[in-house]
C-alpha cells in the first residue's frame, strides 16, 4: 500500500471529524527490543501514523531530547539498517498503521537510495522525511522512493514564502510537515494564528493534509494544532518518556509510560474539534 495507506489514514481520520495522530519515536532507543515493543504500544495507544527516527550522530534539526535519545540509540546498536528491521517487524503484526521513516541524509547515501528505497519499501515503509535534504537537492532520492511508491514528506516552515512553498510542494506527497517554530524539535511553538495562516497556505498549495510539528508536548498544545491542521505530530514528548524509564533504571517502564502520554494526547487531539464546537 506504502503511500495510499498515508493518504488513506487521513481520508479516514477526517471522516471522524479530527486530526491525526501522527507520534514520534526514535529506533533502538533505550535498546532495540524495547523499541519494538514501544513502537507497537504508541500504535495501541492512538497514533495513526508513526514517524521512526533513524539515529544519526549530528542530528541538527533536532533538540536535545531526541539528540540524547540517538546518541542512546547508537549506543544500543542502532543504525538505519536496524530502523527498517523494526519496521518490517512492526508491519508483520501491523498492516494498517503507516510508518514514515524520518532522519538525515548521510546514512541513506551511504545505504545508496535505490537500496534504501527498496529495503524501506520491502519492511513496510510508507514513506520517508529527510531534514536535510532540500527539494533542489532531493530528485535521485526522490527518483528511487517513487519507484517503491513511497511518499516524499517535506517540511514547510513560519518562514516559508508563498514561492518557495510551491517548490516544497512540488515532488511532496503524503502529507506537508509544517513546522511550527523556526527552530529545532522541541524548541517550543509559534503563535496559532500564524501557524494557522501558514498551514492554510501549505494545504492550498501542495493540495495534501498538513500536519503541524516541532514543539507539541502536552494534550493542551495538541487540541489547539489538532483544530487548525490535519494533523499533529508528537515526538519529543514521547522521547522524553524512554529518557526518564533509563535514568530511573528501569528502560522496560517506556512501554507503559508511552501508552499513558500516548492516550492522553490521543483523546486530546480526538475531542479537539468537538469541544471548541460546544464552547
Amino acid at each position: 500500500m506504502t503511500a495510499d495507506r498515508i493518504s488513506a489514514t487521513f481520508a479516514a481520520c477526517a471522516q471522524k471529524g479530527r486530526a491525526t495522530f501522527v507520534g514520534y519515536l526514535m529506533a533502538a532507543d533505550p535498546d532495540i527490543e524495547t523499541s519494538y515493543q514501544n513502537l507497537v504500544a504508541l500504535s495501541a495507544a492512538g497514533a495513526d501514523i508513526i514517524e521512526l527516527g533513524a539515529p544519526f550522530t549530528d542530528p541538527m534539526a533536532d533538540g536535545v531530547a531526541i539528540q540524547k535519545a540517538a546518541l542512546r540509540s547508537l549506543a544500543a546498536g542502532g543504525s538505519l539498517a536496524v530502523t527498517l528491521e523494526i519496521a518490517r517487524r512492526f508491519r508483520i503484526i501491523n498492516q494498517t498503521t503507516p510508518l514514515i521513516v524520518m532522519g538525515y541524509a548521510n546514512p541513506i547515501h551511504r545505504m545508496g537510495y535505490a537500496a534504501f528505497a527498496k529495503a524501506a519499501a520491502e519492511a513496510g515503509v510508507d514513506g520517508v522525511i529527510t531534514v536535510d535534504l532540500p527539494p533542489e537537492e532531493d530528485a535521485p532520492l526522490r527518483t528511487e522512493l517513487a519507484a517503491h511508491g513511497l511518499a516524499v514528506i517535506r517540511l514547510a516552515t513560519p518562514t516559508t514564502t508563498e514561492k518557495r512553498m510551491e517548490t516544497v510542494a512540488n515532488g511532496s506527497s503524503g502529507f506537508v510537515y509544517y513546522v511550527s517554530v523556526a527552530g529545532v524539535t522541541g524548541a517550543g511553538v509559534g503563535s496559532e494564528s500564524d501557524i494557522s495562516a501558514g498551514v492554510e497556505r501549505a494545504r492550498r498549495i501542495s493540495k495534501l493534509p498538513v500536519a503541524v510539528g516541532f514543539g507539541v508536548r502536552t494534550p493542551e498544545q495538541a487540541a489547539v494544532f489538532a483544530r487548525i491542521s490535519d494533523g499533529v505530530v508528537v515526538g519529543s514528548a514521547l522521547v522524553e518518556e524512554v529518557r526518564a524509564a533509563v535514568e530511573q533504571g528501569d528502560p522496560g517502564s517506556s512501554v507503559k509510560r508511552i501508552s499513558v502520554v500516548a492516550q492522553s494526547l490521543s483523546n486530546a487531539i480526538a475531542l479537539a474539534r468537538t469541544v471548541r464546537s460546544v464552547h
